[in-house]
């Protein structure tokens, strides 16, 4: 198992569905990773189209299936509207280490409704040096006879 830190460049959406017909939407992000969750700022009247370029820290075990992006609208008046959400495995920046900037589809209710830019970079912890993770695994093939 592998720990470590999962760095989440939360880069724009284009594309949404705007549900403020008064005025431009003012979205925000949600992202959750298993019980951590985390908020970006609110791009205020950036309508369909918001960028943030935040980056977000995770402390992550790469049996974290994924990440949970949901896009919010910010309402001075009423409770904030749900624009749509993704989910963005993680698998491959367990396996790459780093992922650059990369479009994902933005679904409500399994209706696409727009995409969102992340890029994603895992840093695994260093508590675990070279000469260490050797002897575990060579504990791990032999419990498996």
């Amino acid at each position: 198992m592998v720990h470590g830190k999962l760095e989440v460049l939360l880069v724009c959406a284009k594309g949404l569905e705007d549900t403020d017909f008064l005025n431009d939407m003012d979205p925000y992000v949600i992202l959750t990773c298993r019980t951590q969750e985390q908020k970006s700022s609110v791009a205020k009247g950036a309508g369909s189209e918001p960028e943030w370029n935040e980056t977000f820290v995770f402390t992550v075990s790469d049996d974290v299936p994924e990440l949970n992006v949901k896009i919010m609208d910010s309402d001075a008046f009423s409770a904030d509207d749900f624009v749509g959400e993704a989910n963005i495995p993680l698998e491959p920046v367990f396996l790459e280490g780093s992922l650059p900037p990369a479009v994902h589809r933005v679904v409500k209710e399994e209706k696409y409704c727009g995409e969102i830019k992340v890029a994603l970079t895992f840093t695994p912890a260093a508590e675990t040096h070279h000469h260490h993770n050797h002897e575990n695994e060579e504990k791990g093939y032999s419990s498996w006879n």
